[in-house]
């Protein structure tokens, strides 16, 4: 696999091609195009080129880091014009609320019969009205094992004075306050505020002990060795384990958050066919496992799966065993409380 670097280099060429081809495309009224928002480092290059050769429709293609950036982002002026974004579980929930997801009509998407069972109809949309999976996996510990003197399998590990300024925590309002809550034995979901404050004081306390709040940067500092542990995605610890066969990753015994990542349309798309026909082309068992192996994330589509090698299948890194999966929670939409996380986060990076 391509390191981060590099990836991201290519992906950020392609955005400079596609947006600099993109002023072609407004003057020619029958060009179909497409724009597309997703996270870094989300998708194999080689899958826009091919979508592009085979159906005609030109993707401008643009990045997010966090669902919080992409909620900001298509609620302020000018977000509308994205087609297919590529949200968590949490904000799927919240849009759906706010009527900002348009339905899907599957008609155009065949493919979504590839998908398996496991993997429809959750919580946060209960009948696969808005969203086709894409990605899941879990938020965990990567550690150094050469940098770490005790066994890691708790997230209290990263409240350990013996590792002062030595662990990346995420640039993530839902993820580091989960990680709190769930150290704390409460939901990574919850609404009570004597819980919140508790885990806020924890982060409070812990800030000394962090070199570092990242995002995507994070997996090229690890592999470096840069620090002892750092809080990652496991699709991102599948990725720098291979890179730095030092660095192992753990679920932390308390349990941790199951995320789901699924493609959907915005409401206000102008683009609503090549918008499905998009997502269709992504559920293809050829493509699927393009961007699986690209990105070492968990694919959801169940060819992918069945053709996998038993080791990749054994790995807990990608596919952690039922016991993980039962200690593990999906994240909900706070409602009027994702204000208070908010506030009560940037708190704790100001403090």
């Amino acid at each position: 696999m391509m390191k981060a670097r590099r990836a991201l280099a290519l992906l950020f060429a392609i955005v400079m091609v596609v947006t600099m081809f993109s002023g072609c495309a407004k003057d020619d009224p029958n060009k179909r195009t497409l724009s597309v928002f997703n996270w870094g480092d989300y998708i194999d290059e080689e899958v826009l080129q091919m979508f592009e050769e085979e159906t005609g429709i030109e993707v401008i293609y643009s990045m997010y880091e966090t669902n919080e950036d992409l909620y900001t982002k298509i609620t302020s002026p000018g977000g509308d014009s994205y087609d297919v974004i590529f949200p968590s579980e949490y904000i799927i929930e919240r849009l759906i609320n706010e009527g900002l997801l348009a339905e899907i009509n599957y008609e155009n998407i065949p493919n979504m019969e590839l998908i398996d069972e496991k993997y429809k109809d959750l919580s946060f949309d209960p009948e696969n009205k808005y969203s086709v999976p894409y990605m899941w996996g879990t938020v965990g510990i990567v550690y150094n094992k050469t940098l770490v003197s005790t066994e890691i399998d708790s997230w209290y590990d990263l409240w350990d004075p013996t590792y002062e300024r030595n662990l990346f925590m995420m640039d993530s309002m839902r993820d580091s306050i989960g990680v709190a809550l769930k150290m704390l034995g409460y939901s990574m979901n919850t609404r009570n505020m004597d819980e919140i404050d508790e885990a806020i004081a924890k982060l409070k306390e812990q800030k000394s002990l962090v070199l570092a709040y990242t995002g995507d940067e994070v997996k090229d500092k690890m592999i470096a060795g840069e620090a002892a542990m750092a809080v990652l995605y496991s699709g991102d610890a599948a990725t720098v384990i291979d890179q730095n066969p030092d660095l192992g990753y753990v679920v932390p015994v308390e349990g941790s958050n199951i995320w789901f990542d699924n493609m959907c349309i915005l409401s206000t798309s102008q683009h609503k066919t090549e918008a499905e026909e998009f997502i269709n082309f992504m559920c293809r068992t050829d493509i699927a496992e393009m961007n699986r192996a690209y990105i070492n994330y968990s694919s959801p589509q169940r060819e992918v799966y069945e053709n996998l090698p038993d080791e990749v299948k054994a790995d807990p890194v990608q596919y952690p065993s039922d016991e993980i999966y039962s200690h593990c929670e999906v994240y909900e939409d706070l409602g009027d409380y994702t204000q208070i996380y908010d506030q009560l986060w940037t708190e704790v990076i100001a403090s």
